[in-house]
């Protein structure tokens, strides 16, 4: 991925293989002359309660109110931090800095150019990782501005929406504010030490059981672990499952984005170099961090990020 014009991009969704926007290059440029004018309008943004947290769709509609056929580009700000999703039909998007810990999405009106008096619709998902609750909700602060080309600063229109959760019963009626959690609350667990079994080539190689859990819904990216401390020799392998590269002594916890109460299991692999006399190692610390914005988040409770355990080196399984 490339930011493009300059603009920062989110680490977010760029740490997980489940991706949500598509990034690309305009295929055209804006005509320099004549009035470029734009108008835009929204509808209502309406989270439903899912199996993994409330989801929904955000109906945006963009008319080329100039003289010119041109392209648009839409600035998105979110309601709740880290729940925008992609857009639909797809088109490309970078992310600019954020306002108010949110997102802020600058995304091309998807299609070919918008002809004099064309309107076209589109739409933008949501999605929120936390549980469904009994009561409806709402989040204020959403906005949509209509820009000319490719994240020009000229403001064509604007327009204001909010997030409303449904109730667990579908109602949308007397919403209460959502809050979301400002810290995170992260934890990991290893089962107990490792055992490393030498290879043919000399090097020793083992697996180690991680788990992590979240609790809270605070915005993140991702989580990420530091071994802190590692024996001379031993480095982090990868791993299993293992959908981003691992960084000898950090690795990012699979799988993308926690719901609250998820908790995930994984192996994490350890290698030792060859020559490494078989015995007790040494000891191992892994440190668990949550990523927003190339942030580190600060967790309610420290104490649980932090895992220990021992490593030794043996001949033969």
């Amino acid at each position: 991925m490339t930011t493009g014009n300059g603009r920062r991009l989110a680490t977010a969704l760029l740490g997980s293989a489940t991706a949500l926007l598509a990034f690309a290059a305009p295929a055209a440029a804006a005509p320099t002359g004549g009035q470029l004018d734009a108008d835009v309008s929204v509808g209502r943004l309406v989270l439903d309660p899912t199996a993994r947290g409330y989801q929904g769709s955000l109906p945006i509609t963009v008319t080329n109110r100039g003289p010119a056929a041109t392209y648009f580009s839409v600035t998105i700000v979110e309601p709740v931090a880290g729940s925008i999703g992609n857009v639909s039909p797809d088109s490309p998007c970078v992310y600019l800095s954020p306002q108010d810990n949110r997102r802020v999405v600058n995304c091309m009106v998807p299609g070919p150019n918008l002809e004099p008096g064309e309107a076209r619709p589109f739409s933008v998902a949501f999605q929120v990782l936390t549980p469904p609750q009994d009561e409806a909700m709402i989040a204020k602060g959403g906005k949509v501005s209509v820009n000319v080309g490719d994240g020009s600063p000229a403001v064509g229109d604007q327009a204001s929406f909010a997030a409303r959760f449904r109730s667990t019963s579908g109602s949308l009626r007397h919403p209460v504010p959502y809050v979301q959690d400002s810290q995170a609350r992260a934890s990991i667990r290893t089962a107990g030490g490792v055992t490393l079994v030498r290879q043919e080539d000399g090097s020793y190689l083992g697996r180690l059981p991680v788990s992590v859990g979240w609790a809270g819904d605070a915005a993140h990216e991702y989580l990420s672990v530091e071994a802190t401390t590692l024996p001379a020799g031993v480095r982090i392998w990868g791993t299993d499952p293992q959908d981003m590269p691992s960084f000898f002594t950090s690795f990012q916890v699979p799988g993308g984005r926690f719901m609250t109460g998820e908790q995930r299991s994984f192996d994490v692999l350890l290698r030792a170099d060859p020559g490494t006399e078989p015995g007790d190692l040494g000891g191992v610390t892994f440190e668990l961090s949550t990523q927003w914005y190339g942030g580190v988040v600060t967790d309610a409770d420290p104490a649980d990020n932090t895992a220990s355990f021992a490593v030794t080196a043996v001949d033969a399984s």
